[in-house]
């Protein structure tokens, strides 16, 4: 499977290991604030050489919260984009603003990551300037806390919901190849439909698009780990819950994998490894290590045309 960016394709043969950088003073998990773009710019820097496919920049906590004027927003991101955008990996912008995507493009990103669940103007913008996008499942405006549904079928609705969204985006202009989708863990949902979200994965990526799962860290880890939702472990306590669910998220057929920390990029190349033969020279014989910069299990191909 492909996936294209707005100057590269990724070979998703091996699955894909996207860095969280945040420009952030309030992100969820305290290990992943840089605060500041200098300091973001030297974060995402170290996730690259530690062997990270690609990296993920925002500067709104997903969280819920008051709104974030745009130009907040920008002035954090932009110049965090710019100083990431020259490293030997793809950069996607992590926002659901399409004023703060567009000048976000503009500084060097190639794709967004946008957990709105899509609108007519980021799909217009998404087909202007070619780039990749992450269209995410989400049952209304993002920082805002709704009780999550019921559904007699949580992964049935998922494939229903995005059917309904790739096909509104393909109206206006957006190739099919420019689109990964994310089911949106704990985005509206409880834990248990994020659990069976996960054993089912395989359902979605049977869509046909690159599956791109957001796990890290998340509440429904917490909540496993400690028994109960109200009682869930705090996020720095939930690493190897992450990597677990990682494993199992690729075993499953999740393609691109956000996350934290490099005990999950490691679970990432491993599980990679053994859940899909793609007939290459494995990182093992060849006596690359884990981790490496050089051990990617993807390539991304600048495009010509």
């Amino acid at each position: 499977m492909l996936w294209r960016l707005a100057n590269r394709t990724l070979d998703l043969a091996q699955p894909v290991a996207v860095g969280i950088v945040n420009v952030t003073a309030d992100s969820m998990f305290e290990g992943a604030r840089s605060g500041t773009p200098d300091r973001a710019i030297e974060d995402g820097e170290g996730l690259v050489d530690a062997g990270f496919d690609m990296l993920d920049v925002g500067a709104v906590a997903a969280r819920s919260g008051p709104p974030v004027d745009p130009e907040d927003e920008a002035a954090a991101l932009v110049p965090a984009i710019e100083g990431l955008a020259g490293t030997r990996v793809p950069v996607s912008a992590d926002t659901f603003s399409v004023e703060v995507a567009r000048r976000a493009l503009e500084a060097g990103a190639v794709a967004v990551n946008d957990i709105s669940g899509g609108s007519e103007e980021m799909f217009e913008l998404v087909a202007e300037t070619g780039c990749g996008y992450v269209l995410t499942q989400i049952e209304g405006p993002p920082r805002a806390d709704r009780p999550p549904r019921e559904y007699g079928d949580v992964v049935e609705h998922l494939e229903s919901w995005f059917g309904g969204r790739v096909e509104a985006a393909l109206k206006l202009g957006v190739s099919e190849e420019q689109i990964a989708i994310d089911p949106g863990l704990d985005f509206d949902l409880t834990a248990d439909q994020d659990l069976e979200i996960l054993r089912r994965l395989d359902e979605l990526r049977a869509l046909g698009l690159p599956l791109y799962v957001s796990l890290s860290r998340k509440d429904f880890i917490g909540a496993l780990l400690a028994g109960s939702w109200e009682e869930r472990l705090p996020a720095s306590e939930r690493e190897w819950g992450t990597v677990a669910a990682v494993s199992l998220a690729v075993r499953a057929g999740a393609d691109v994998l956000r996350i934290h920390d490099r005990s999950s990029l490691q679970a990432v190349r491993v599980a990679g490894r053994i859940a899909r033969d793609t007939g290459g020279e494995s990182q093992a014989s060849s006596g690359k290590d884990a981790g490496s910069p050089n051990s990617s299990a993807i390539w991304a191909t600048e495009d010509t045309a």
